[in-house]
């Protein structure tokens, strides 16, 4: 079993993982250290639990989108056209509109 040190939120970590999974266990770590990145520059200081908390809400949405658009496509016929500029105007919307709801939570959690 191998071990690697992931940072997230400034913190280290150490984690097991299966040999040769080293590498991945670093990157899907980078994208959580992104999304906590992203969550404290929008609400700053915030508790370690809260972070998480939202962090693991931002994942979950992406990872539901990821289904909801990998359905969609699946379930389309062969031989249609797709049009990537409409979808890509619906996912910037609600990349948009996730953006304003962590604000609005932020912006609670900043009140308390």
């Amino acid at each position: 079993m191998a071990q690697v040190t992931i940072t997230i939120n400034s913190r280290e970590y150490a984690i097991a993982c299966e040999n040769g999974q080293e590498a991945r266990i670093m990157q899907l770590a980078s994208v959580l250290d992104e999304k906590a990145k992203l969550l404290k520059g929008i609400s700053g200081k915030i508790s370690e639990n809260m972070l998480l908390a939202m962090i693991g809400i931002l994942v979950a949405d992406d990872l539901f989108e990821t289904r909801k658009l990998l359905a969609a496509k699946t379930a389309e016929p062969q031989n249609s056209t797709i049009d990537y500029t409409a979808l890509d105007n619906d996912i910037s919307l609600k990349i948009k509109a996730l953006s304003e709801t962590i604000k609005a939570v932020a912006n609670q959690i900043e009140s308390l």
